[in-house]
């Protein structure tokens, strides 16, 4: 095997460093945050794209007690303040391009630690270059990492990261965890090594970003299992394939936006590349196509599994291969320890067969409360079991199968219609890249299907004939009444469209917000 298919560390672009190095560079981290005043059960802000960096930092923060806080880069200065002041925070960790722009929006009395923006993330976005440089009010990270020798005090309970989810209205919450009592955290990590594969000397790729919860997770256990982690600072599909043969990869965390952005490249390239080594692949975030999960499993085997869950639930379902190919469009059976409700709009358990709202609860998992506030996680509880706003059901065999986010169900004419089925059709639809479908103000019928289409490169689609395709295969109002073409639709950094950038302008226009 060769010297890189062998190496045993952290990855990012060129730049490798062992896991003795990162461990070293962890604990100084953790002695200069203590000598700011981080202490155990404090905050932690990290604005870092996918960076070693990164690692570095949350595991700084869990040395000290701490949680550590990942932001979502593309927020705006003022979303990036909220945060800042709402957990408290008396550091921010960022990368130097992005500190640029929050000259006024880092609260008084919170330390800037400004980190070098690595060469893979020049090379991957669009950053001024005068915005390169440590910024006047920060400190350089690197020299600030030299003062300090390895943190040498108490050892003290980890905390997960606290994630803070994006609601559909008002500001983002901040997911806390409550300390898990021994037997919940032995749960806890049985139950993540069945969804994410993980095991002592794996060889895991992360593709999506680690400001999000799933891939967050995974990447932080993949990195203290001694084997190797790769970073990608941003998906690219040849990239990703040719990362999996050279490093011989076993370990992946992915979004379905991958799978069918590699199913895009010709069939010549993706035949190239030796897949072999692939063992455990897990995918979640958003629907897959049945017709790509299949194609996928076609391509690298029975090795791609897939889970449902949120920030607050954790994984309430897992799919294997062969689930997937025996009920299409299933997200799994019920995971172990974990128990589902559907329900109706007046609260009661609906039986199977019929779609509701779904609530979770996991016994075993320690329970979590919204960082300031509880209220919030109030609204969300009925007896115990908790919503994300998903509506699905399950069938007479125990499998689930998730319909749509509750805020995305349209109501037309008195019909409930879910987007997730309409969306589905489309990317069957050939020269469709992806799309988006969503409920606008309708003086009819109150809301009226739109779909927004992104054709694939060098394609020229009609919504004409979209629209006859779509109607050999839905009823006529499953049939979106607009169809509009776009170059590009909005993206978040995991490649999930930002389908509220594209609704919500047509209902501000009509004086409404849903």
């Amino acid at each position: 095997m060769s010297e890189t298919s062998n190496f045993l560390g952290i990855v990012s672009g060129k730049r490798r460093r062992t896991h003795a190095d990162v461990a070293d560079r962890s604990n100084r981290i953790a002695s200069g945050l203590a000598k700011i005043g981080v202490k155990q059960g404090d905050c932690v802000c990290v604005l870092l794209r996918n960076d070693i960096a990164f690692i570095e930092a949350a595991y700084a923060a869990m040395r000290l007690g701490a949680y550590g806080v990942p932001i979502n880069w593309h927020f705006k200065p003022e979303e990036i303040n909220y945060i800042l002041k709402d957990s408290g925070t008396s550091v921010l960790i960022g990368h130097a391009d992005m500190l640029h722009a929050l000259r006024d929006a880092i609260p008084k009395g919170v330390t800037a630690i400004s980190v070098p923006t690595p060469p893979e993330i020049l090379k991957s976005y669009k950053i001024h270059p005068d915005h390169l440089k440590t910024p006047d009010f920060a400190i350089d990270f690197e020299s600030w990492l030299k003062q300090y020798q390895p943190y040498d005090g108490p050892v003290v309970p980890q905390p997960m990261n606290m994630i803070y989810t994006s609601g559909t209205t008002g500001h983002p919450k901040g997911v806390r965890r409550h300390a898990p009592t021994p037997e919940q955290q032995a749960a806890g990590e049985r139950m993540r090594a069945m969804i994410y594969g993980l095991k002592p000397g794996a060889r895991a790729l992360l593709p999506g970003p680690l400001y999000h919860s799933a891939p967050n997770s995974f990447g932080l256990r993949a990195g203290k299992l001694g084997g190797a982690l790769l970073l990608m600072p941003r998906f690219e599909a040849e990239e990703f394939l040719e990362l999996i043969a050279r490093y011989r990869i076993d370990t992946i965390f992915m979004v379905p936006t991958m799978f069918i952005r590699l199913m895009k490249l010709p069939e010549k390239v993706r035949r190239q590349y030796d897949m072999s080594s692939l063992r455990h692949v897990i995918h979640a975030a958003a629907p897959c196509p049945p017709d790509v999960k299949r194609a996928m499993i076609e391509w690298w085997g029975p090795v791609i599994y897939e889970f449902y869950g949120s920030t607050e639930s954790g994984a309430v379902t897992f799919a294997t291969s062969e689930d997937a190919l025996k009920k299409p469009g299933t997200v799994g059976k019920i995971s172990p320890g974990a128990e589902l409700r559907f329900l109706g709009e007046d609260g009661r358990a609906l039986p199977v067969g019929e779609i509701g709202e779904i609530y979770s609860r996991m016994p075993q998992t320690a329970d979590f409360t919204y960082h300031n506030k509880p209220e919030k996680r109030t609204e969300i509880d009925r007896e115990g079991f908790i919503t994300s706003g998903d509506v699905g059901y399950i069938d007479a065999d125990g499998y689930v199968f998730i319909c749509d986010r509750k805020r995305d169900m349209v109501i037309s004419g008195g019909v409930n219609i879910y987007p997730a089925e309409i969306e589905s059709v489309l990317h069957a639809v050939p020269g469709v890249h992806d799309c988006a479908v969503f409920g606008i103000p309708d003086a009819e019928f109150g809301e009226a299907l739109m779909a927004v289409v992104e054709p694939q490169a060098g394609v020229t689609l009609d919504a004409t004939e979209i629209r006859a395709r779509l109607k050999a295969s839905l009823a006529d109002y499953k049939v979106p009444k607009h169809i509009e073409i776009h170059a590009q639709l909005p993206r978040e950094d995991s490649g999930k469209i930002f389908k509220r950038r594209l609704r919500d302008p047509y209902w501000e226009r009509a004086g409404r917000k849903i």
